[in-house]
């Protein structure tokens, strides 16, 4: 047996852990091990695993005919530095009397393909990692005298100790294709000139971190716009919040009460918004609020007003209007919450509060609120992280409204909806990344410090 090998009890051998990897395939697999790093699959073919080897040699040849294509990997990869340089053009057809247009390069395309073939790059990196090593161990076997699994054994152990890797390579790949692909594509977006700016939509250029200083800089123009969108999705964010935790609170533990009579019929009445689909309700609500809407009709009908409220032409009124509004759909979710957790209080716990001569608000602030926040910690952190991307409420109720002289974001904007602006509405693409890169980096520190930060983390099975 080899000095780099033992064998177990029942005389099955395997390597030590620090064995396994990469670095020890290279130091002691021999000739075999590091011709296999260029032909994949020859360890493999050498101890025996043929349809094993065979695989990993296929797969090479399926990325090497894919590097090699005229339009393959390399091709993609070598346009990335200039994202195409032949803009299009316009020729003169004299028969036709007509311009005719040559197309030219689509950096959108060029960042696109560009990025995926790293991307398989990548993959393809880690699969001739597991290769080298999966043919140092299969020569290791063989050198003591074992024969290495079969391929029909390598396909049962996925239905039993390698299950996970079964299980898991669908969702991964398709993580991979649909979420962390688009995202570094968005991200990429960022360091290019790519909006309708000297009219190149289709050929745009990198330009660094050019995007990030206009955005940041609070003397430009869009620089003004943003921190001052920023400012507004906090506030928005945290009274959106907070508010609806305090009065869906409250009203969950009133409805809660052993006195009160009918608390079905309560919870579903205010429940009801749940069940009206919000684009609906707050279109209708819209149209309601409108200077000439049946609100302001109402008021005015009744001699309560003389002239229509600036429900959505004042900064500071819409403001408060789409908290408000917001209140009215987020309570009905937070009683919900809140019910399920005080039903699931220890009742010992209140019985011993009263015995220790505890009022409520010493019972409550000793006993429900330290439950609550153990286990609502989670929530409120989804709520928080949400809120400051709610595009329905803003966008729905107001449209962002009213609009800044001069500037992309309206007075309720925020970040999201601000964004989607920019991206859909006026096509700058490398500003509304700059902003999703900046949403998303923030948003990501403060959910995972806040919830590591937590009791609901750190004492996840110790709350009494």
């Amino acid at each position: 047996m080899s000095k780099l090998e033992k064998t177990l009890p029942e005389g099955r051998p395997f390597l030590k852990d620090k064995q396994k990897g990469l670095g020890a395939a290279l130091i002691y697999g021999g000739p075999a091990v590091l011709l296999s790093c260029l032909v994949m699959g020859l360890g493999n073919l050498l101890s025996g695993q043929i349809i094993k080897g065979l695989i990993f040699l296929a797969l090479e040849i399926v990325f090497l005919l894919f590097l090699f294509l005229p339009e393959g990997g390399i091709a993609c990869i070598s346009r990335l530095p200039t994202l195409g340089d032949r803009a299009q053009g316009q020729v003169w057809n004299e028969e036709l009397g007509i311009f005719e247009y040559t197309e030219g390069d689509r950096s959108q395309l060029i960042l696109l393909y560009g990025i995926a073939a790293l991307f398989v790059c990548a993959l393809f990196i880690l699969l001739w990692r597991s290769s080298v090593i999966s043919g140092y161990r299969a020569l290791s076997l063989k050198r003591q005298g074992i024969t290495p699994s079969s391929f029909s054994e390598d396909l049962k152990s996925l239905f039993d100790e390698n299950i996970h890797t079964l299980l898991m390579t669908a969702p991964t790949a398709f993580l991979l294709v649909f979420t962390v692909l688009p995202l570094v594509y968005m991200m990429s977006m960022a360091f290019t000139n790519f909006s309708r700016e000297g009219d190149r939509l289709v050929l745009f250029d990198w330009v660094g971190f050019d995007n990030f200083i206009s955005i940041f800089n609070a003397n430009s123009t869009v620089g003004k716009q943003f921190w001052s969108v920023l400012g507004w999705t906090l506030v928005w964010a945290f009274f959106a919040t907070f508010l609806n935790f305090i009065a869906g609170t409250l009203l969950a533990m009133i409805i809660n009460r052993p006195t009160i009579r009918l608390k079905g019929l309560w919870r579903t009445v205010l429940a009801t918004t749940i069940a009206v689909p919000q684009f609906v309700s707050l279109m209708v609500m819209r149209s309601m609020l409108q200077p000439q809407g049946i609100v302001n009709r109402l008021l005015e009908n009744g001699g309560l007003i003389s002239s229509p409220l600036p429900f959505l032409t004042d900064v500071t009124v819409a403001r408060i209007l789409v908290i408000a509004v917001n209140l009215w759909i987020g309570i009905p979710y937070t009683i919900l919450q809140v019910t399920g957790v005080l039903n699931n209080i220890p009742k010992e716990q209140y019985d011993a509060a009263k015995v220790d001569g505890a009022g409520v608000f010493k019972t409550f602030m000793n006993v429900t609120l330290p439950y609550m926040m153990f286990v609502l910690t989670p929530y409120l952190i989804t709520q928080f992280t949400g809120n400051i991307n709610n595009f329905n409420v803003i966008y729905l109720l107001t449209r962002g409204e009213p609009m800044t002289v001069g500037g992309s974001a309206g007075g309720t904007d925020l970040l999201i909806t601000w964004l989607y602006k920019l991206s859909v509405d006026q096509q700058k693409y490398n500003l509304a990344a700059v902003i999703g890169i900046f949403t998303f980096i923030v948003l990501s520190v403060v959910a995972l410090v806040t919830y590591n930060n937590s009791k609901s983390y750190k004492n996840e099975e110790g709350f009494k």
